[in-house]
């Protein structure tokens, strides 16, 4: 199967030379890479430049944001299966897509495939600060703002075609109002592979203080009411502690 990889990236010098070799990387057969840039003023661009030839598609113009950036990615792919890598994110090892392909070829029902993630401090990405499983996730959890990592999510194609994109209106809800409306609302079928596939730098928009998660909390309740989903301030709140406690690990 084809599969089409999006990053996104914006003022990443220091990160994105190591997202795109782990794509580059990728024993899969069939990969098509998208680089989504937001017009950077750093050295972003020298260094994507300096893989130009082997990246599909490379954009660098302005934007609205991160999720306009990767609904410019969505819209542009062509694979099968679309797949989304933050510019400071990286894959594990080169046969992830090749796990990737296989668990879709394995079963044909399926729309959404779910990886672990395992985060990492950014002075030594090889020491892992917690690790994100997903093997228990229910997407009744995400009533509790409880979702699946997103970077190592991957979805059909088509399935944007039913459920739309990413709503630019988020700050940084996005990727979990799409989940909402992919998993509780369409009812996608999916399967968690309980395979560790990317690797994740801590302090990114979502993981990064007490104003992150406050702002994340309002957002969260906003999509699960848009998306008429019954929630509520406290029940969303309860996925702090829980997170903490469980260091973000399904079980």
């Amino acid at each position: 199967m084809k599969i089409s990889i999006i990053t996104v990236c914006f003022n990443s010098e220091l990160t994105i030379r190591h997202a795109i070799e782990s794509v580059l990387e990728q024993s899969h057969a069939d990969v098509e890479f998208i680089i989504i840039d937001g017009m950077s003023n750093d050295k972003t661009m020298a260094i994507i430049n300096g893989y130009k030839n082997k990246i599909n598609i490379v954009i660098s113009e302005p934007d609205e944001g991160i999720y306009d950036a990767m609904n410019k990615g969505v819209k542009l792919a062509t694979g099968d299966i679309v797949g989304i890598l933050n510019s400071d994110d990286f894959y594990l090892h080169d046969n992830v897509l090749n796990e990737v392909n296989s668990e879709f070829e394995s079963d044909k029902k399926i729309d959404v495939l779910l990886g672990d993630v395992d985060f990492v401090d950014a002075s030594d990405l090889e020491k892992s600060v917690r690790r994100y499983c997903v093997g228990g996730f229910k997407p009744w959890m995400l009533r509790f703002g409880l979702m699946p990592p997103h970077p190592a999510v991957f979805v059909r194609r088509s399935a944007y075609d039913r459920v739309g994109l990413y709503k630019n209106n988020y700050q940084i809800a996005a990727d979990f109002d799409f989940l909402t409306r992919l998993l509780l609302v369409d009812c996608a079928a999916y399967l968690s592979s309980n395979k560790l596939w990317v690797r994740m730098r801590t302090g990114g928009a979502s993981t990064n203080g007490f104003k992150s998660n406050l702002l994340a909390t309002k957002e969260l309740q906003r999509s699960l009411k848009e998306n008429n989903v019954y929630s509520n301030y406290f029940m969303l709140l309860l996925r702090l502690p829980y997170k903490f406690f469980r260091q973000v690990v399904f079980k």
